[in-house]
């Protein structure tokens, strides 16, 4: 990955004749660019296919800066900026805010870890994102939905967060302030992660919890949406790692039913008071060869207490398999195609895009519960 990298002692910020010097200090531009090709079946209305561009199965398309200065001792001050945004259009992906992805300023220590402070990622994204997921919380719905129920809170605002790791054990911790006056637990959320790393395994446990005012879309004031999961990864050799684990998430707030929906389905009247899922996953990584990598993942999710279309609460199952090629042009450049195919039923069959009502023309009714898609595309990093 390319850097630019301004360093800057006393002598050349004041004055060249200056005795003395601040210790060093740098500021690393980069990011990443992606974009895909993707066709997809039953991806509108009435079954209705799709050909166009679109974001790529994996990563969203960001840059940010990030800087360090060595305080001495092993000490460092660091900070974060990172934005995200859409290719296709060049739209901020998160309408209205610069630094949607991070945004922190922290303290970081060789010996103790580090402390930082701002708009984060929580610990749940930082380990299903980069080690146990197989397609690291991915983008499309296809290979996502288990996240769906949290994928507001994957990024925690105005929080504290702790990251170490001590002889194999990592501990990642989070507190997010809600900032309402006289309501300290309102908007907050809380979050650890602890892996273990031993030879060539790896295990991981961790659970999220958020208050959710009405403001943020909570049927009822303060009520909780959480997230508990078990995950591990095995590297069977230099070229092979299996991933498996368990996600159970609660939500008492109403908002998992509508974010479990994909674009085209049919609206729901109301809510579940107290939605449970559970999903399973298994996966594979293999180094197929030094530019080769190709991934498989497989999701099953069991949904209980959810609202289904006549408003009655019930159960559902939702499983998809995705398979993905990445083909490396260069250490910065590289190529890719996937695909994918997902089927629910039960309450999980509102969630694909429905059928056109002819007497109101409103999407009204259950259509076609299952999708299959396919994408090429290119990703480049700086």
């Amino acid at each position: 990955m390319k850097k630019i990298t301004i360093s800057m002692g006393v002598g050349t910020l004041f004055a060249m004749s200056a005795s003395s010097a601040f210790a060093q200090s740098s500021v690393t531009l980069y990011g990443l660019v992606d974009t895909a090709i993707r066709y997809q079946t039953n991806a509108g209305p009435d079954g209705k296919d799709l050909i166009g561009m679109t974001v790529g199965p994996e990563t969203h398309s960001r840059w940010g800066l990030r800087g360090t200065e060595d305080l001495g001792g092993g000490l460092s001050a660091i900070f974060r900026l990172e934005n995200g945004f859409e290719l296709g259009d060049g739209r901020l992906h998160v309408a209205n805010t610069l630094f949607s992805r991070q945004a922190y300023v922290g303290l970081s220590s060789t010996r103790y870890g580090a402390l930082t402070f701002g708009n984060q990622y929580a610990p749940l994204y930082d380990t299903m994102g980069d080690i146990f997921d197989p397609m690291t919380v991915g983008d499309y719905w296809q290979d996502s939905w288990a996240y769906n129920g949290i994928g507001n809170y994957l990024t925690v605002p105005n929080s504290v967060k702790y990251a170490a790791s001590y002889n194999g054990l990592s501990i990642d911790a989070i507190y997010g302030f809600g900032n309402h006056a006289g309501a300290m637990g309102l908007d907050s959320t809380y979050g650890v992660e602890l892996t273990y790393a031993h030879g060539p395994a790896s295990i991981n446990a961790g659970f999220q919890q958020t208050s959710v005012s009405l403001a943020n879309g909570s049927a009822i004031n303060g009520a909780k949406v959480n997230f508990l999961h078990v995950s591990s990864a095995y590297q069977i050799t230099s070229t092979v790692r299996l991933l498996a684990g368990w996600l159970h998430g609660q939500d008492k707030t109403g908002t998992t039913d509508a974010n479990m929906q994909q674009a085209g389905a049919p609206t729901l009247n109301g809510h579940s008071p107290n939605r449970i899922d559970d999903t399973f996953y298994v996966g594979a990584n293999w180094r197929a060869t030094p530019p080769l990598l190709i991934t498989v993942a497989g999701y099953y999710g069991h949904a209980r207490n959810a609202e289904r279309l006549d408003g009655t609460l019930g159960s559902g199952v939702n499983y998809s398999a995705t398979m993905l090629a990445e083909y490396s042009l260069s250490k910065r450049t590289e190529v890719y195609g996937t695909v994918d195919f997902a089927r629910g039923t039960g309450a999980f069959a509102a969630d694909y895009p429905g059928v056109t009502n002819p007497a109101t023309g409103n999407v009204d009714r259950i259509g076609r519960t299952n999708n299959v898609g396919a994408a090429v595309g290119l990703r480049q990093m700086f």
